[in-house]
């Protein structure tokens, strides 16, 4: 079965490639997807709610998301930015709202408004063909240049143009191994990490607003709030460490030291803080009375592991309890075992050398004719809708290109 734009992955990217097109009323499309449904991943983000982009709407502060493939995707956003997707959206029907943490989402709270919105805007006569699994492709060149696509069920497809967006799949990258592209490894992204201290030890559920975490030995720090979980920790200076540190972390078997500053401040200005909390709060019993922002059994925990004396008063430190109690928050040392994935959100990083495609239009500078989108590329983001945002240029890009065919 020939047809004139083939399209592998039924996901975020390839969705949005298709809802973009805008060719003859006989151009012939498909869409093979692997799963028996369209658009999973998005019916699952942010606990079905779908973090469809994030209100980073200067692409200078967007692109700083991105561990990698940030400069392969500046001129991306150049011509189809987080703006331009929540604009796409909402002439559409869905609403958007922004939540204090940037994050965006429907109005709906609901995931099925996007997916309901992305299969409504396709206009082109497209077919779609799911528990499709792609098993080989082959490039023919003669006379004219077309796309072999064979499938597990021996079923065998034909194109003249293809656009592959079928995420982290390793059987595809290899297929595209053997089509001329370089892969680089892929390791996971987005992950918390097991840490077993009796520090943190029962205190699932608190928080502080505003750490500061790096992985000891390295240069790679981030900030954000941090929560402790039942298993370690977690939440976005977390995440923003694993999704930084990714392949720091991989190489090291994910087992390391973390070191996190409680307060997000420097020593220095977390010690003349401190002096005037001594100062203020002299006659209190230190272990009682939390300070920095740092809830109050955290608290107590630290000043635990500084060695401080329950009855002692803050008016009791002398400057070797005081280097104590701030090396507890400014530097607490971890070690972590290993990681865990984050909720129902996988990422990897990892995929095809972006040096490999044109930047503007997402063809592989390699294969022409073939498109690649979303997370098949070396790209990848911390979370809070990056990710689906990096989807939606790639496959928005990709159509305009297939539209001046």
């Amino acid at each position: 079965m020939h047809y004139q734009i083939l399209i592998i992955g039924g996901g975020a990217a390839g969705y949005f490639c298709a809802a973009n097109l805008d060719v003859k009323p006989d151009t012939r499309i498909t869409i093979l997807e692997k799963g028996r449904e369209s658009l999973a991943k998005v019916r699952v983000s942010g606990g079905g709610r779908c973090n469809l982009t994030h209100a980073c709407f200067q692409n200078s502060k967007l692109l700083k998301n991105y561990p990698r493939g940030s400069k392969f995707l500046k001129k991306g956003f150049a011509a189809f930015s987080c703006e331009d997707t929540v604009q796409w959206f909402e002439t559409r029907g869905v609403q958007t709202k922004t939540e204090s943490d940037g994050r965006m989402f429907p109005v709906s709270n609901s995931s099925q408004s996007v997916i309901d919105c992305l299969q409504n805007s396709i206009s082109a006569p497209v077919e779609y063909k799911h528990a499709t699994d792609v098993v080989s492709i082959f490039v023919e060149d003669t006379p004219i240049r077309k796309f072999s696509i064979r499938t597990k069920d021996e079923k065998e497809y034909t194109c003249d143009h293809l656009v592959m967006a079928t995420g982290s799949n390793v059987r595809v990258w290899k297929i595209l191994e053997k089509l001329g592209h370089s892969i680089i490894k892929p390791v996971p992204s987005l992950f918390t990490f097991h840490i077993d201290d009796e520090r943190i030890k029962d205190l699932q559920g608190l928080s502080v607003p505003k750490a500061s975490v790096r992985i000891s030995g390295e240069k790679i720090v981030n900030e954000g709030p941090l929560l402790i979980t039942h298993w370690g920790q977690s939440g976005p200076a977390i995440l923003k460490l694993s999704a930084f540190g990714a392949r720091v972390l991989a190489d090291k078997a994910y087992k390391f030291e973390l070191e996190v500053n409680w307060v997000g401040k420097k020593q220095k200005l977390a010690a003349n803080e401190l002096d005037d909390i001594i100062e203020e709060h002299s006659g209190k019993v230190i272990l009682r009375n939390a300070q920095f922002g740092i809830p109050a059994r955290l608290w107590e925990r630290l000043c635990v592991a500084a060695n401080l004396q329950d009855h002692m008063r803050y008016r009791d430190l002398n400057e070797k309890n005081r280097l104590k109690l701030l090396a507890q928050l400014c530097a607490s040392r971890f070690d972590v075992t290993k990681k865990s994935t984050f909720k129902e959100e996988f990422v990897t990083a990892g995929g095809v050398d972006t040096s490999e495609v044109n930047p503007n239009t997402f063809e592989s500078k390699l294969v022409p004719q073939m498109y690649l989108a979303g997370e098949i590329l070396n790209i990848d983001a911390v979370t809070g809708g990056f990710n689906f945002q990096a989807a939606w240029t790639g496959g928005y890009l990709i159509a305009q290109s297939l539209n001046t065919l």
